[in-house]
């Protein structure tokens, strides 16, 4: 059994209450020395970035999916944003939202969901026989910085952020737990568990995340993120992105979390628009959150893979290779879209269905951590992104 094993099944028994998130997923938090926020938002499933950023100024769009158009987009000149990414569009005008299109990890060919995940996360190349390289790049990223917390790695809830996976300390919460730890039960898990390390160190962990602080909800800040989080409902992925901001807000640094419901292989004109929504409202919901803390912030939307550039039979898109990725916070040179674009003829295409890769989201990930927390290249290249050519600045922060 290992420590999340030890809280999901044991915990009960010593007096702690456990509830699983409704999305089955974790917020993984994380403090550092810098005064700057990063958060890492994972789209499981193969966000069709083709749709999230339409390029309506390719005539070979239109043609490659006459039954996926529906509803115009908001334009940004050669692009135009989907319909459910308008609640958005201030965020762009203010220079707070970009995106960067035709990238891709450097996976290839075989299009599956866990591998493309595993290489996003782990932010390796293909190579995943090597055993170090198996921690996740954000936690690389804390193992180069000096004067972290205490907190060690813990998790509560079934679904691993593995891109802070390593030995790192971070803290895993899910928003939806609720952990009551008395002084009576915190003598009877010493006691049981004092020569155990697993159960010891997973115990210490329960008692520091029972004694986390209560959200704010008194300053026009935290009242404003309640009444948000509280508007989105039970289920809402407000809840996930509102403890993000209200840890960002005070101590943390770092945050990852991830989104799922973008495998869109059927009726994507439908799909899609609902998770764009949520992305859309995790992003207003941090904002909200982190109020001035916000112009301090760098967010990246990424995904295993992109999609088909042509529409198949049940007016869906498979899995394909280049996408797109969002980038959002006051720290971003928003209003503009990065990378070169190839081109959607059927020669420019990877494999002739699949939009052509022209750039590395490692890369932009790198660079924004060079510029939030100072991170030397040469750190980024060899040990958090092994093997990573950066490249040029894309200049993506201000």
């Amino acid at each position: 059994m290992d420590r999340r094993g030890f809280l999901r099944r044991g915990a009960g028994l010593v007096g702690c209450s456990l509830a699983a998130h409704p999305f089955l997923t974790t917020v993984t938090l994380a403090s550092g020395p810098w005064d700057a926020r990063l958060v890492v938002i994972i789209l499981r499933g193969g966000m069709d970035g083709l749709d999230a950023l339409r390029p309506v100024g390719d005539p070979a769009f239109a043609a490659a999916r006459p039954g996926l158009l529906g509803e115009p987009g908001i334009p940004l000149g050669f692009y135009a944003m989907h319909p459910a990414l308008a609640p958005l569009k201030p965020l762009w005008d203010a220079g707070e939202l970009g995106f960067a299109h035709a990238v891709s990890t450097p996976y290839r060919g075989k299009r599956s969901h866990f591998d493309g995940q595993d290489i996003l996360e782990a932010g390796t190349g293909l190579d995943m026989a090597d055993e170090a390289r198996r921690d996740g790049w954000l936690n690389r990223l804390l193992q180069t910085a000096p004067g972290l917390s205490s907190e060690t790695a813990f998790a509560i809830g079934r679904d691993e952020m593995k891109v802070l996976a390593g030995p790192a300390p971070v803290l895993n919460w899910s928003p939806e737990a609720a952990l009551t730890v008395t002084g009576q039960s915190r003598l009877l898990l010493d006691e049981l568990y004092h020569a155990d390390p697993l159960f010891r160190d997973a115990a210490q962990e329960a008692m520091d995340l029972a004694e986390l602080a209560a959200p704010d909800t008194v300053s026009r800040r935290g009242a404003a993120l309640a009444g948000m989080v509280a508007q989105g409902g039970r289920n809402s992925v407000r809840k996930l992105a509102g403890f993000a901001a209200e840890r960002l807000y005070n101590d943390t640094r770092i945050a990852a979390f991830s989104l799922g419901g973008w495998d869109t292989h059927r009726r994507q004109d439908q799909g899609i628009g609902q998770s764009l929504g949520e992305l859309a409202d995790a992003i207003l919901t941090l904002k909200t959150g982190l109020g001035p803390v916000w112009g301090k912030t760098t967010v990246l939307a990424m995904t295993e893979f992109g999609r088909t550039v042509r529409e198949n039979g049940t007016r869906g898109t498979d899995h394909g290779t280049g996408g797109a990725m969002l980038l959002a916070g006051g720290a971003v040179r928003g209003g503009q879209v990065l990378g070169r674009w190839p081109g959607l003829d059927e020669a420019d295409l990877y494999e002739r269905r699949d939009l052509m890769p022209t750039g590395d989201v490692r890369a932009y990930a790198a660079w924004a951590m060079r510029g939030l927390f100072g991170t030397e290249t040469a750190l980024l290249e060899r040990d958090i992104f092994p093997g990573l050519d950066m490249g040029a600045n894309p200049g993506l922060l201000r």
